[in-house]
């Protein structure tokens, strides 16, 4: 049996589980933002915020707020806008940080990646040496901008998500960057150890392919990278990140289209690589951290996502053949659009709404 037809065989079905009743946290409002997007953590235990339509904010743990200055135009409608933000791998040293957006210009949009450094003087904060290291080609319209930073373990590449932008065939496209993994060095050039360096171009950077709309991605512990993805009417995917897979969309999905026609499943086309969980009916999945901290003990390991259909917070957890499954699901009330780890170990979130909450969970007495 191949790796396809081994992991087709284990793919697990998400989508009936229903709402955890037992609650183990308490979740304290900190702060609001206007349709929040991202949350990244610096080493102080401050963290930067990003806002859809075109603001980051330097934001303290008491919910204290400063406005980061020098943030570029930004195209935010629909979907698009102001999207993810990291701090480098070297941000103790350098202040050096990242961030994605819609790129306004002739023709609509396209994914850019940012790069500069964090500059703080007092009460005020602001990008400096702002240089755009990457951009997606040619702009055009649609949704499902995808845009998510992760940093390799060695802190010498980067790993960002392009959605499909409501262009499905791109995403089988080796000559669009839409639909795929890009794997960079940290100044946006291409790794010479790519799986198509040699090709050049598009194909040179692409580690995967396959994929709708990327709003997860993050590793495990154990080095492993998982991503998340929005399936159509159905199918939203949790995916182990292989170098050179093709995820199959829009080929295969285990969701239809919002027409009613049927796509194909996975099991029908064994040469694409099938997700390890999915849910039909879909979360909305947003937001992937994996818990490493000591106020949540018996989450040590598993992954956090964020739910925006499904209103929740949802627990991940690994078998040690690395099998996935949905442990619990907790009913937030609102759409959850990312989920962080303070550095004390506290669980943060945001929710997708103008105001949006910042929340902070923390163990409740029940739980202790």
């Amino acid at each position: 049996m191949g790796i396809a037809d081994s992991a087709a065989a284990e793919s697990i079905n998400a989508g009936e589980r229903g709402y955890t009743q037992s609650v183990p946290f308490e979740a304290r409002t900190v702060a609001e933002f206007d349709t929040p997007w991202a949350i990244a953590f610096l080493p102080d235990g401050r963290m930067l915020i990003t806002e859809k339509p075109g603001r980051i904010f330097l934001v303290s743990a008491s919910g204290g707020k400063t406005e980061v200055e020098g943030v570029p135009e930004v195209a935010a409608s629909g979907q698009n806008g102001l999207l993810d933000i990291a701090a480098a791998p070297t941000f103790a040293e350098d202040r050096t940080i990242y961030f994605t957006f819609s790129e306004p210009g002739s023709g609509g949009s396209s994914l850019a990646l940012a790069k500069a450094r964090l500059g703080i003087s007092g009460p005020s904060a602001k990008l400096e040496d702002l240089a755009i290291i990457w951009r997606q080609a040619p702009k055009g319209r649609g949704g499902q901008p995808g845009g998510i930073i992760e940093f390799a373990p060695d802190g010498q590449h980067l790993f960002l998500t392009s959605g499909d932008r409501m262009r499905p065939k791109t995403a089988q496209d080796p000559e669009q960057a839409l639909g795929k993994v890009l794997r960079l060095n940290l100044d946006g050039t291409t790794p010479e150890d790519n799986p198509l360096v040699s090709a050049g171009g598009v194909q040179a950077q692409t580690w995967t392919s396959g994929h709708r709309n990327p709003y997860g991605l993050a590793f495990a512990p154990d080095g492993k990278l998982w991503l998340h993805e929005m399936g159509p009417r159905g199918g939203d995917e949790l995916n182990l990140v292989v170098a050179g897979q093709n995820y199959g969309w829009p080929l295969v999905s285990n969701g239809d289209n919002y027409s009613g026609s049927r796509i194909p499943r996975h099991s029908t086309r064994p040469e694409f690589t099938p997700p390890a969980l999915y849910w039909n009916p879909v979360i909305a999945p947003a937001g992937l951290v994996f818990y490493d901290g000591g106020l949540f003990p018996q989450w040590q390991g598993s992954a956090l996502i964020g739910g925006l259909a499904s209103t929740a917070l949802l627990r991940i957890t690994f078998d040690a053949d690395g099998n996935a499954d949905e442990a619990e699901r907790w009913n937030m009330d609102a759409r959850i659009r990312d989920v962080a780890v303070a550095p004390d170990g506290s669980v943060w979130v945001i929710e997708d709404d103008n105001p949006g909450r910042l929340r902070r969970l923390t163990p409740n007495a029940i739980a202790n």
